[in-house]
């Protein structure tokens, strides 16, 4: 997975409006506003294409004039904002009005959009006049036939501010987001992975080239969009219900179905791909980089396994790319999720701390694979270095046929917490060895603080809970559990000796009486990764 420069998407999905129709037309308010002829459409029989192209030449997206659309920069792309008086399905008749991306630097690949009314398809098609537009604009160059770069859906238009806010956008390859339950935009999801961090082989960006909005009146109801995906070794349909609802604080909810259809051979196929951004947490090298105390979309991956076990593996931000797996057969579920909600521990006005944690949750079964965790190096909070994908165990080559459904939860945490155990809550890595003696170089602190106060305020007055630590690398050294002052906080420290040259796996609980009390800590230790070890 290549860095997605996220603040690209952050800024234009922050600045643009968009367009307006009524049921069967058009309404008379869109006067710039240009209408294909209708057509019959279905999500089968986007399948269906799907299927017959897999087994033809792979055609590239239309990219109008590269030359001008690269004058369209961070800047000029701002100022190109979709006028929502030609927003389709805004006023009595809509639910959720429709906004687009126009064209720019980096989004230079041209979207065909249609509006879909009672199962009749209409290409809404491209036109300057749609967009305010600045007189010295390079897109005034653009041909006519240009399209839009993505587009994205605003609140519910009995809202006073739908003209202003959106909540799911979909811009750049097959990258889509939304909002969560505390308003804010974060990490994103994709429509597939192809061949990331393969030694060797260039990571695939297949493209949503066409995108179908279906009407929808009624605001608690699922907004209805179907996606074609197409790329050299892969094509696809998706179809997205996209839910949002009258309450804000509830998120967004997506429901997707996808049928995958594969052209050529692909070494490493990521399914129900998660992307996002950590530059540092409470740990990392990086904190003596920037003023502020953590710089994350989120902080861990957790998973749910199909034999009910609860994972949560903190994010690092690696000295080098790695890929870590964990199998399973029928996951109950996996997700990046954003726990700290502390806005002391950012100290940053873009708001890390609402953030939304995005859960995936299959519902049809899987069969048997691994969740992989992509984590590549970055210097920078610009950069999305994070991914989490699923990867069947069965090869992936050419003539491979793949069906999915799955949920996908943006939330300010999992949508299925598990209520008999506590959850990690903090992960801090300092110097071990006893107190009062020299601090050895090759033996480290770890501190977890685990809480859920119905748990652990469970543990009678003098009892100590047991640490469970293992290690792949080195040698465990007093494992201890304390309760953390003024708190329900419980906080696992142990030591690890390590040889300089030796990256270890760790895997840790707090258990009392033989029954586990927390998730499953996972770590992947690299000295590397530490501030003061150069």
């Amino acid at each position: 997975m290549a860095k997605l420069n996220r603040r690209n998407f952050l800024y234009s999905s922050a600045a643009l409006a968009a367009l307006a129709a009524a049921p069967g037309a058009l309404r008379p308010a869109a006067a710039a506003a240009v209408m294909g002829e209708p057509f019959e459409f279905s999500y089968e029989k986007l399948v269906e294409r799907a299927r017959d192209s897999a087994t033809k030449p792979y055609v590239p997206p239309y990219r109008p004039d590269p030359e001008i659309v690269q004058k369209i920069d961070y800047e000029q792309h701002g100022k190109l904002k979709f006028k929502t008086s030609d927003s389709p399905f805004a006023g009595n008749d809509g639910a959720y009005p429709a906004t687009f991306f126009h064209l720019g630097q980096f989004f230079g690949k041209a979207v065909a959009m249609h509006v879909v009314v009672n199962g009749q398809a209409r290409e809404f098609k491209y036109s300057p006049d749609l967009f305010e537009m600045p007189a010295d604009s390079p897109a005034h160059d653009l041909p006519a036939d240009s399209g839009f770069a993505g587009f994205r859906l605003q609140e519910w238009n009995g809202a006073e501010d739908w003209r202003t806010q959106d909540w799911v956008a979909f811009l750049g390859a097959s990258y889509f987001r939304a909002i969560g339950a505390s308003g804010q935009y974060g990490l994103s999801a994709r429509g597939v992975v192809i061949n990331a961090a393969v030694p060797g082989v260039n990571e695939e960006f297949p493209d949503f080239t066409e995108f179908y909005i279906d009407e929808a009146q009624d605001p608690a109801q699922p907004v209805v969009v179907c996606a074609f995906l197409n790329g050299p070794s892969i094509t696809g349909a998706f179809r997205f219900y996209l839910t949002r609802g009258l309450d804000r604080r509830q998120g967004v909810e997506m429901d997707v179905e996808a049928a995958l259809f594969l052209r050529e051979d692909i070494q490493r196929l990521g399914l129900m791909p998660l992307t996002s951004m950590f530059w540092y947490g409470e740990y990392g090298r990086e904190r003596l980089n920037d003023w502020r105390p953590e710089v994350h979309d989120s902080d861990g991956l957790a998973l749910w396994m199909s034999d009910g076990e609860r994972l949560w593996r903190p994010l690092n931000n690696p000295p080098f790319t790695t890929i870590s797996s964990f199998s399973d057969t029928d996951p109950r579920g996996f997700g990046l999720l954003q726990r700290d909600r502390n806005f002391d521990h950012y100290q940053d006005g873009v708001m890390y701390d609402r953030r939304p944690s995005l859960w995936v949750e299959p519902v049809e079964p899987l069969g048997a694979g691994r969740v992989e965790l992509l984590e590549i190096p970055t210097d920078d909070e610009i950069h999305d270095n994070v991914g989490a994908f699923w990867v069947p165990d069965a090869p992936a080559t050419k003539g491979s046929q793949y069906k999915l459904h799955y949920r996908l939860f943006w939330k300010d945490n999992e949508p299925h917490p598990a209520d008999n155990i506590a959850q990690t809550v903090a992960t801090r890595i300092g110097r071990g060895g006893e107190p009062g003696k020299p601090r050895p170089d090759n033996v480290f602190k770890f501190a977890v603080e685990f809480d859920r106060p119905s748990v652990m305020t469970q543990i009678p007055y003098g009892v100590f809970p047991d640490v469970n630590v293992t290690t792949s690398s080195g040698t465990v050294i007093r494992p201890f559990a304390e309760p953390v002052p003024n708190g329900n906080v419980w906080r696992a420290t142990f030591d690890l000796e390590i040889e300089p040259d030796k990256i270890a796996e760790l895997r840790m609980f707090m258990a009392l009486d033989g029954k586990p009390l927390t998730e499953t800590w996972l770590y992947q230790f690299d000295r590397r990764n530490l501030v003061s070890l150069g």
